[in-house]
Parts: structure tokens; sequence; C-alpha cells
């Protein structure tokens, strides 16, 4: 593998405009999105009052506000049932659960090092 020198590879990174790292990672790296992910990865369809109850301390506008996000960018389906009361699931998308495994790592990471960030 070569090694861009470090002036190149600072410019990757830093370039607001082009680094693929800021721009991916700013549409799921909130701690609501990850949470919400992850409640979504464990199970088929969930519901939003499923989701709100199992993350007591987010608000309604929050859940719903982070859910549109997730949903915009290709990582949340919505499914709305002509119902009364009406009915809506949320699940992830292929491209939702194949991120799941990194955040899975990343969580994983977290919780090994968790003490550390405890100030």
């Amino acid at each position: 593998m070569n090694a861009l020198p470090l002036q190149e590879n600072l410019k990757k990174y830093t370039d607001i405009g082009s680094c693929p790292i800021r721009h991916v990672l700013s549409h799921f790296s909130s701690k609501w999105a990850i949470l919400i992910l992850c409640i979504l990865s464990e199970n088929e369809s969930t519901r939003f009052n499923s989701i709100s109850k199992a993350i007591p301390d987010i608000s309604s506008k929050v859940l719903s506000d982070t859910l549109k996000n997730l949903e915009r960018d290709g990582l949340v389906e919505r499914h709305s049932y002509a119902e009364i009361p009406p009915r809506v699931e949320y699940n992830l998308t292929d491209l939702g659960k194949s991120l799941m495994p990194v955040l899975g790592n990343l969580i994983g990471w977290a919780i090994t090092h968790f003490e550390h960030f405890q100030h």
C-alpha cells in the first residue's frame, strides 16, 4: 500500500467539501441515530412508541426528526398502514443493515474503553 505524502493525506481529511468520512458520518453519528439504528437492528419492524419507550430520554420531536433523517438517508424504511388508529412501523433498509456490523465494532470498542472516558 502506497502511503500518500502527509500534506495530501491531511488535505483528504480536512477538506470539508470532499472528505468522505465527515460527509458519511454526519448522517448517522448523533447519539440518537445510533441508538435508534441499534433498536431497529434487534427487531424486524418497530413502532414509534416502542422506540420511544426503549429510549426514554428522547423527546417525541427529536425521535420523529431523527427517524425522518434516517429515512431520507436510506438507512430506515417507514411503513404506514391504513388502519384506525393509524399504524406506522420502521425497519432498517439493506443499507442500514450493512452499517450494523461497523456500528457493532464501534459499540464494542466503546464498552471496552468506557472507563477511560469517565471524567
